[in-house]
């Protein structure tokens, strides 16, 4: 089984003969993966508009360079280590090296009815994305040379790992019986306790806690948030690796995710500021389709909604823990991602049911009994510990040859001009403004990003 579906029947393995591609499967999955690339611009827009607007162009210059570097070192040597043919169950073997061997007909053992080649290439467009959710942590202070070295480094020795570990044949997460449909532990928490990891290394912005450090263009956020919603159906349902019955399942799922998670958000606004945000409800939708993944393919529509619930509740709660654990965490990816996809990953095992994909198991409440539950602790507690450990050493390493952060002085100036001599707006400082980082008028508070209240002089309370 790899992403939730099992092998076909009789399976012997890659070499077989009789395995034909399905033009409707293939024709799927063609979609899916254009879909789930669509995501990695759409993250782009989510969190370009959440920073200041010195700083616009070159967070979502993050995002999108990822489409590059990625894409070139997945084909080069990602995909071989992730997906190649196991070596005791740590690590895929280099018989793909620069895709060779990766053709046009089927490997059965990871989709049976899809060319090798787009199977490689659907997981291309995860691969991507994910190191690209890293970068809304360090927003606003990481150099571009320092991001490059970032991002290749994590791709291989971190996310390629656990990529094997969890989907892999072989792969010693996928043996124990751990579930994770569409990437709840290799996507979510991944990324999520790497951005834990990175801003230890780099440090605070200049002015956290201080100044009054706002989002610029909401707008653009929500629009960013509506098109990971719809991206992500590509995301989960293509997960099924088929276009049938597994697929439409996850597609609800998913759809129920989202919508639970912004309610969820809403209503812990509505208690707390007593009154909805758009932020809020965006960034519900996104926590909940954060926690419905893992779970996307293994639960029903009633499930869905309870998961895609309390990703949103609890994920609103956990991006406070910033301002009273004191680290910075610029767009709230550890608060979403990390604690986000270990709400859905334990759920998982709660909920799941083999009624909805033979391939799974039955969760706590659907007369499994704990087992599962138990395989999905530890999957998530190895791949926190794994993550955070291996990117904190890589952040140092990097830190200490080429630097991460800019210095003060671009900082205060900002990404966009520093790093790539280019501004995200040039019509002046009446339509936003370059820097943004004014106190806030007294007697007026402003809201930070996910209801943190700004007082008079700026100060966060």
């Amino acid at each position: 089984m790899i992403l939730g579906v099992p092998a076909i029947e009789g399976d012997e393995g890659p070499d077989r003969k009789d395995v034909l591609v399905d033009t409707g499967d293939t024709a799927f999955i063609l979609v899916c993966a254009a879909l789930v690339m669509f995501m990695t611009p759409g993250l782009a827009l989510f969190y370009g508009g959440m920073v200041r607007a010195k700083n616009v162009l070159g967070t979502i210059m993050q995002s999108f360079f990822a489409l590059g570097i990625v894409s070139v070192l997945w084909v080069l040597v990602g995909y071989t280590l992730s997906f190649g043919p196991d070596k005791g169950g740590l690590i895929g073997s280099l018989e793909w090296l620069g895709f060779g061997g990766v053709g046009q007909e089927p490997n059965a053992d990871l989709a049976g009815t899809i060319p090798h080649v787009l199977f490689a290439t659907f997981q291309m467009m995860f691969a991507v994305i994910t190191p690209a959710l890293i970068t809304g942590a360090f927003a606003e202070r990481m150099k571009f040379s320092g991001y490059c070295a970032f991002m290749a480094g994590w791709l291989l020795f971190v996310y390629a790992p656990i990529a094997h570990w969890v989907w892999a044949p072989g792969g010693w997460i996928r043996e124990l019986g751990a579930l994770d449909f569409a990437g709840g532990t290799v996507v979510h928490i991944n990324a999520g306790v790497a951005a834990l990891a990175v801003i230890l290394v780099i440090g605070k912005r200049r002015g956290f806690g201080k100044d009054a450090i706002i989002p610029h263009n909401l707008t653009m956020t929500i629009l960013g948030a509506g098109v990971l919603w719809f991206g992500w159906f590509g995301f989960n349902a293509g997960s099924a690796l088929g276009a049938g019955g597994l697929a439409a399942s996850a597609f609800l799922a998913t759809n129920l995710g989202a919508a639970a998670g912004a309610l969820g958000w809403a209503i812990v606004d509505s208690v707390k500021e007593k009154k909805s945000t758009s932020l809020g409800i965006a960034s519900g939708a996104v926590a909940g389709l954060v926690a419905i993944t893992p779970a996307a393919g293994f639960v029903g529509p009633t499930a869905a909604i309870a998961i895609g619930l309390a990703g949103g509740i609890v994920c609103a709660w956990a991006v406070g823990l910033k301002f009273s654990l004191g680290y910075d965490d610029s767009l709230d990816v550890v608060g979403v991602h990390m604690v986000g996809g270990i709400v859905g990953a334990l759920l998982t095992g709660v909920f799941a049911d083999i009624a909805i994909n033979e391939a799974g198991a039955d969760g706590l409440l659907t007369g499994g009994g704990a087992a599962l539950l138990g395989k999905q602790f530890i999957a998530v507690g190895v791949t926190l510990l794994y993550s955070f450990v291996v990117t904190f050493g890589l952040a140092k390493a990097i830190d200490a040859v080429i630097g991460l952060r800019v210095t003060e002085e671009e900082e205060i100036t900002g990404l966009d001009l520093t790093q790539h001599s280019e501004a995200g707006y040039v019509f002046g400082e009446g339509g936003g403004g370059l820097t943004q980082t004014a106190p806030a008028t007294a007697g007026a508070p402003v809201v930070a990003p996910h209801g943190a209240a700004i007082t008079e002089g700026g100060t966060l309370r």
